[in-house]
């Protein structure tokens, strides 16, 4: 992977993971996990505004906003799925801010970049990896 269009937060993140011995990678994400920002008030209650990320095993919806050409991500995630809300997490802080091209040119393979392939299942870096798939298609369609 090339890091040519990679944002300077999800860098940042992945130089984070990176730099953790592998054992302490998961604790990490689990911190992410906590810092899933709340869905705005306009869209709290509106679940046909998001969509379902088949790949995740527990009940993920985003919801990609773009606003005068910057992009504002939402995502739902149970608590009771920590890893799962914690990719979501990472997605939402690192995409949200940026403008369309900069969420388009994220490289497809970011999630398998961050050194969690060896800390949790491949399903779950698939959950992560159809996360940021359906939010680069929604900022393509509302662009």
């Amino acid at each position: 992977m090339t890091d040519t269009h990679l944002p300077e937060r999800l860098a940042e993140v992945r130089e984070e993971f990176l730099d953790l011995p592998q054992g302490e990678r998961l604790e990490l994400l689990l911190e992410y996990s906590s810092e899933l920002p709340p869905v705005p008030e306009h869209l709290a209650d509106r679940v046909d505004m998001y969509e379902r990320v088949a790949e995740c095993q527990s009940p993920v919806f985003i919801n990609v906003e773009v606003t005068d050409g910057v992009v504002a991500m939402h995502a739902t995630a149970p608590p009771e799925a920590p890893t799962t809300r914690g990719f979501a997490s990472i997605l939402v802080q690192g995409l949200t801010g940026l403008t369309a091209d900069e969420v388009l040119a994220i490289p497809g393979d970011y999630p398998q970049t961050i050194g969690l392939t060896q800390a949790v299942s491949p399903l779950r870096i698939a959950g992560m990896t159809g996360m940021l798939v359906r939010a680069k298609r929604q900022v393509a369609q509302k662009r």
